[in-house]
């Protein structure tokens, strides 16, 4: 498996759509003038908050080959300068000490992000509290129209405790996206619908260690043990 062949998710708000092959490159987001709504979040009701590890009907097609694949040196260190919840701006600097598993997505994707944010939760919860205080999740959403930073805080939040969910502004988002060769595309909605239009994204975990340097890329479908196992790697050099 190299970057490009990370599978590309596409789904709608309300369920899934189809797949297209990866992009390789990040794709522009569609230039669009509509703010998303403020709104009240369950967790509860959030998709795959009790989706299964492996969802037996996915709407998407199957990940890359499961494994994991050092990217040490081909890719840059973590750097970025996004939103999260409670009006904080949070940078790289907010994880010194700390090894990231960073996914791209959004909070409305139906089985792919929830799926995957439950397997870092088990990943989290397999490497013991000790070690766990040394390790964070972060969401990054790239779909920042619906997506506010209080929505996906609410999102990440019901999966991991010490998850951070971050969004930007169009520009943000995409440029960060091409640094690390992170393809995605949203579909201008039809008609006036604010609230319902596809979202296509590529699907990998970006493994960074506690320097912030970038060491290794997963396939979403790999098992919580292998993902353990290379975090438990990075925690040794700490």
């Amino acid at each position: 498996m190299t970057i490009s062949d990370i599978s590309l998710s596409r789904s709608r708000n309300t369920g899934g759509s189809g797949l297209a092959k990866a992009l390789g490159v990040a794709a522009g987001m569609a230039a669009m003038g509509w703010a998303s709504a403020a709104l009240a979040v369950d967790p509860a009701s959030l998709p795959g908050r009790h989706a299964p590890a492996t969802p037996a009907h996915s709407t998407h097609a199957a990940g890359a080959d499961s494994t994991i694949h050092p990217i040490r040196g081909f890719l840059p260190d973590l750097n970025f300068e996004l939103a999260a919840a409670g009006g904080k701006t949070v940078t790289e600097e907010d994880f010194e000490g700390k090894i990231v598993m960073m996914f791209f997505g959004y909070a409305s994707c139906p089985d792919i992000c929830p799926t995957t944010m439950a397997q870092l939760s088990q990943v989290v919860d397999t490497l013991g509290p000790d070690a766990a205080d040394k390790v964070r999740i972060v969401f990054i959403s790239v779909d920042p129209h619906r997506d506010t930073p209080e929505i996906l805080q609410a999102y990440v939040d019901a999966f991991d405790s010490n998850a951070i969910g971050l969004t930007g502004t169009e520009r943000q988002i995409s440029r960060l996206a091409r640094r690390y060769r992170v393809a995605y595309q949203i579909q201008e909605p039809p008609n006036d619908e604010t609230t319902s239009y596809e979202v296509a994204h590529s699907r990998g975990i970006y493994i960074f260690d506690a320097r912030g340097k970038a060491r290794m890329l997963a396939s979403d479908g790999e098992s919580v043990e292998k993902l353990a196992g290379a975090v438990r790697e990075l925690l040794s050099e700490t």
